[in-house]
């Protein structure tokens, strides 16, 4: 996926959409069942009620898409979009009963994206003017994580590793479990690909000379005070990319910015994003009126 587009065709992705919708409609909407004129075409306005940066546009177009794939679904804006509170951000047509029926899944996507990318963009602004790289963690909703992955990125932070698949990083688990750092780091130079780098995490400066002493291509200093810090990137002095992690709040990011790490990682960004509010009002056709079409997303 690129920065400024979930790929929905992912089968995760529409495995996720379709337990949304299962979960919330279950065997059938009941409120709306026994309306009259239900199934005549209405419209939904969708609306930011605060100001935000847009995402999860095209997971709540397939939302919409799933219940009814002949309706219309156009953006108003883009995902990486500040939008300021009471702009439009898409309209939706289809029968009052599908658009009532997908109001709420595709609100929740987008107020929980949309949070996300809000949050970490708030995080960026903090660190303009330096080349410091933000990045998040595997601290995300279970089933979630492509999608809170994808928000990080369209706020302008950057994903750390997806999974325990596709980075090595020896935490202090791990170098329990090997019987020491040099003994982890050994075990995973001989086992995994000369291209793949590791990354070992390390809390105090005994363990920053161990880990440099080991060939770690990348050093964490985890939880580590600002004074210990700058202290070991004196000491790395560019052997070793530095990342610093634990307890990264906003009152502090710029701090540590100016310690001279490489790479700030947040858990925050994930774990501590609120959902942004967002809202959709839903408009019937005329009775006996012809609704006119609204192009789709995709032209």
């Amino acid at each position: 996926m690129s920065k400024q587009m979930v790929d929905i065709s992912s089968g995760r992705i529409d495995h996720l959409i379709d337990l949304a919708l299962e979960e919330d409609i279950g065997s059938g909407d009941i409120s709306t069942a026994f309306i009259r004129g239900i199934h005549r075409q209405g419209q939904g306005r969708i609306m930011a009620k605060q100001d935000l940066v847009a995402a999860g546009l095209d997971v709540a177009r397939r939302v919409f898409e799933k219940l009814d794939p002949h309706g219309a679904f156009l953006a108003q804006c883009t995902d990486g979009e500040e939008i300021k509170k009471g702009r439009v951000m898409a309209e939706v047509t289809s029968s009052l009963r599908v658009l009532l029926m997908g109001e709420r899944t595709a609100l929740n996507f987008l107020q929980r994206m949309s949070g996300i990318a809000t949050h970490a963009r708030a995080y960026v602004n903090l660190l303009y003017g330096t080349s410091v790289r933000l990045v998040d963690t595997r601290k995300t909703i279970p089933g979630w994580r492509v999608l809170e992955k994808y928000a990080v990125r369209v706020g302008g932070a950057h994903n750390h590793r997806m999974g325990l698949f596709d980075g090595v990083l020896l935490k202090d688990n791990h170098i329990a479990a090997a019987g020491g750092i040099a003994e982890a780091v050994d075990a995973a130079r001989s086992n995994v690909s000369h291209l793949c780098r590791i990354e070992v995490e390390v809390t105090d400066m005994d363990e920053v000379t161990q880990a440099l002493d080991a060939g770690a291509d990348i050093i964490m200093l985890d939880n580590m005070e600002i004074a210990e810090i700058r202290a070991a990137v004196r000491m790395i002095n560019g052997r070793a990319l530095v990342e610093v992690s634990g307890g990264v709040v906003k009152d502090r990011i710029r701090e540590l910015a100016d310690a001279g790490v490489d790479v700030i990682s947040a858990g925050a960004l994930t774990h501590s994003a609120v959902a942004v509010d967002i809202s959709m009002k839903i408009t019937p056709a005329a009775p006996h009126a012809s609704a006119s079409a609204v192009p789709s997303a995709d032209g």
